[in-house]
């Protein structure tokens, strides 16, 4: 299938393996130049090389790490034009089991405050150029919580409701 991509410039975290590996993998494929991140340096570099990609040693499970790979990955590439934010997700556990607040906000951090600092950092110049993409990995969970996954499904709503925000805000900039 043509996307109409080929030769767009994309940056895909946590994409050492799984559902990461997977998108920026399909990405390859349709001749978009592609940076990937994990926190794995072996792991990256082997994914990296099965494909052509460009490997960036990037822990975005905090904000800081987040925005570091997109600027890490904007340097490699000369800009970017998608944005697959991503990263694993929190401990499982109902509410009776998730008793420390503290779990909420690594929670919160890692999946919604990694993907708002991801954003922060490439959307703007997307807007600039008229032109880019944020292809978010969430979960089903958005729709319909899973049982015993209430971290994940708060985060992962949080993330949802900040990107639907967002498109509603940068749509008519292409």
């Amino acid at each position: 299938m043509d996307l109409g991509i080929t030769g767009r410039r994309a940056a895909v975290a946590a994409a050492s393996r799984g559902l990461g590996r997977a998108c920026a993998e399909a990405l390859a494929a349709e001749g978009v130049q592609v940076a990937i991140c994990g926190r794995d340096a072996a792991r990256l570099e082997e994914t990296a090389a099965t494909s052509g990609m460009i490997p960036i040693v990037a822990d975005v499970s905090t904000a800081d790490g987040a925005r570091g790979f997109v600027r890490d990955a904007r340097a490699a590439l000369g800009g970017i034009d998608i944005l697959v934010p991503n990263a694993g997700g929190p401990l499982p556990g109902g509410f009776a089991d998730v008793t420390d607040l503290a779990d909420y906000q690594r929670a919160f951090e890692l999946n919604a405050l990694s993907t708002i600092a991801m954003c922060a950092e490439a959307v703007p110049d997307m807007r600039a150029q008229q032109w880019g993409r944020v292809v978010a990995i969430t979960s089903i969970a958005v729709r319909q919580p899973i049982p015993s996954l209430i971290l994940s499904n708060t985060a992962r709503a949080g993330v949802t409701g900040f990107l639907k925000t967002l498109a509603q805000e940068v749509a008519r900039d292409g």
